[in-house]
């Protein structure tokens, strides 16, 4: 048997693709309407509408969330939020500032992260407006693609 050094374990492992940043609402992007769906994404323009995400959701140093419910499994906070957020695990960082009610399971925060508002934790929380998580990637296309013939 060799002995090795081990390596150290990360504070943070990814586990599904829903946890890893698959779009990116960009710097200078304003965005209003809702996103829903699943994957995981950094959002660091601006959003106006509700959020429903089976996934992590990453609102950047630059991003700004105005929305009336924010749904998701993870919520990663370096910008400002403004809105009753309803998560399995909550992380507000440094820069993070948040403006409403949260209900988690999970809740952290760095030092100088800013809260206002209420925090719930609960044993399980449920996210109604969330995509079912069957484990799979989302259903091909029904319609068969047709042959491209030679005339087009």
């Amino acid at each position: 048997m060799v002995f090795g050094k081990k390596k150290p374990e990360s504070a943070f492992t990814v586990t599904s693709t829903t946890e890893r940043v698959t779009s990116v609402l960009g710097p200078g992007i304003n965005w209003k309407g809702d996103l829903r769906g699943k994957g995981g994404v950094r959002i660091e323009g601006t959003l106006e509408g509700e959020i429903a995400v089976r996934g992590m959701i990453i609102v950047g140093e630059t991003g700004r969330v105005t929305c009336p419910k924010f749904e998701a499994d993870t919520v990663i906070v370096a910008g400002v939020v403004n809105a009753e957020i309803i998560a399995k695990k909550l992380e507000i960082r440094t820069t993070g500032r948040v403006y409403g009610d949260v209900t988690v399971q999970s809740f952290s925060t760095e030092e100088g992260a800013f809260l206002r508002g209420k925090v719930t934790m609960e044993d399980t929380v449920k996210l109604t407006d969330l995509p079912e998580d069957t484990g799979e990637s989302e259903p091909a296309t029904k319609t068969k693609p047709r042959p491209l013939s030679s005339e087009e």
